[in-house]
């Protein structure tokens, strides 16, 4: 049997062309500088911290909101509540942010990380919110 030389290449197109889609393309991080510049634009995201709630009560980006990655998916509409445009969204390494960026571009919102997560955040000595009544060791 004789294959048509444009066979191959138009089948891989077409395959191509069909999973693609489903392959959301990523944006790029924003740097841990860039955030108080993008938290002041009249569109700022939600800053979502996806840690523990224990981690979080140890110092987070101020002005974040904490819900933990594994409960993210049912909470979703604290996010939608917030009325924000996008999120922006950190946790520890950014490995659990990588899993809510999955979750919450499945359900239709915009979505970015700050690179390098809270441990970039902390290394480059970036202010760091407390609860009242407990103080920063930096």
């Amino acid at each position: 049997m004789r294959r048509h030389p444009m066979l191959l290449p138009l089948a891989a197109a077409l395959l191509a062309g069909l999973l693609l889609p489903t392959v959301q393309a990523s944006r790029p991080d924003v740097s841990p500088a860039a955030v108080a510049e993008i938290r002041a634009r009249a569109d700022a995201p939600l800053l979502l911290d996806v840690r523990s709630p224990e981690e979080f009560a140890a110092g987070h980006v101020a002005g974040a909101v904490n819900i933990p990655h594994d409960r993210l998916a049912s909470r979703l509409q604290e996010v939608q509540a917030s009325d924000r445009p996008w999120v922006l969204v950190y946790c520890r390494s950014g490995k659990r942010a990588d899993s809510a960026e999955s979750v919450l571009a499945e359900a239709g919102f915009e979505v970015r990380q700050i690179n390098g997560s809270w441990l970039r955040w902390e290394a480059e000595g970036r202010p760091v919110e407390m609860p009242r009544g407990v103080e920063s060791a930096q």
